[in-house]
């Protein structure tokens, strides 16, 4: 069973060979690994010239932002499995993909996903909250809950059918694509107990108070487009479960 792993990029020069490497030490094989850069002039396309022979495709040129990019590289995507790794996160470990591929055999599965932990960007080592997946059902959807995106695969078909990620939306449009997948369309999932991705801390969607309101309104968009009754009274408290994560990173 091909998977295929598709990174999108933009001035990733500090981290992307961090990515590229994590998924060139997984122990499973039959990985298609696909770069899709926004024409970045900070030496990424040097970096992703150079491990060229680690990427099964790579492109470079000028997007319409992350998920215009995320479309790009489904498009170009010819596994029968599709994750999405950011290009400045990686694997837990080199067993990820062989345990994804492995909850794939099942043909009663359609998608799956884990465990995420955030890590100090200046010791990698070191996990300063853990976003777990294991809780997570449908009707968290109205309070702001997802499964943890970087650690979602689901089989490309679902992809092919059910349509690609909304560009109009800056920040949540995986949410808008999770609620159609999970709740809408009622696909089949597993719940993987283990850590899957390190993300380092930070990103477009946990940066700042702006950042946060631009997210959590565009959330609330995508519930009422898929008939999903919520408001910011919902969703707002999730903030305080986040403490507790602080707490529980083990």
């Amino acid at each position: 069973m091909k998977i295929s792993i598709i990174t999108v990029s933009f001035n990733s020069a500090e981290h992307i060979e961090d990515a590229i490497n994590s998924v060139e030490k997984q122990n499973y094989n039959d990985i298609e690994h696909i770069v899709i850069d926004g024409n970045s002039n900070d030496g990424t396309q040097q970096i992703l010239e150079r491990n060229s022979g680690k990427l099964a495709y790579w492109i470079s040129e000028t997007d319409s932002g992350i998920y215009d990019a995320m479309n790009k590289g489904i498009k170009k995507a010819t596994g029968e499995v599709v994750g999405i790794l950011n290009s400045d996160d990686f694997y837990f470990d080199e067993e990820v993909v062989s345990k994804v591929a492995e909850s794939f055999e099942d043909r009663e599965i359609d998608a799956v996903y884990g465990d995420l932990i955030f890590v100090d960007p200046n010791n990698l080592n070191k996990t300063v909250r853990t976003y777990s997946s294991e809780k997570w059902h449908p009707e968290k959807f109205a309070k702001g809950y997802m499964p943890a995106h970087p650690t979602f695969f689901v089989r490309r078909e679902f992809y092919e059918k059910h349509g690609l990620f909304e560009t109009d939306y800056r920040i949540a449009a995986d949410y808008e694509m999770l609620i159609r997948l999970l709740y809408v369309n009622e696909l089949r999932y597993r719940y993987l107990p283990m850590k899957m991705v390190k993300m380092r801390k930070g990103g477009v969607s946990s940066n700042g108070v702006k950042s946060n309101i631009t997210l959590n309104n565009e959330i609330i968009k995508a519930c009422r487009k898929h008939g999903i009754k919520t408001n910011a009274l919902k969703i707002y408290p999730k903030y305080f479960n986040k403490i507790f994560e602080l707490f529980n990173h083990k």
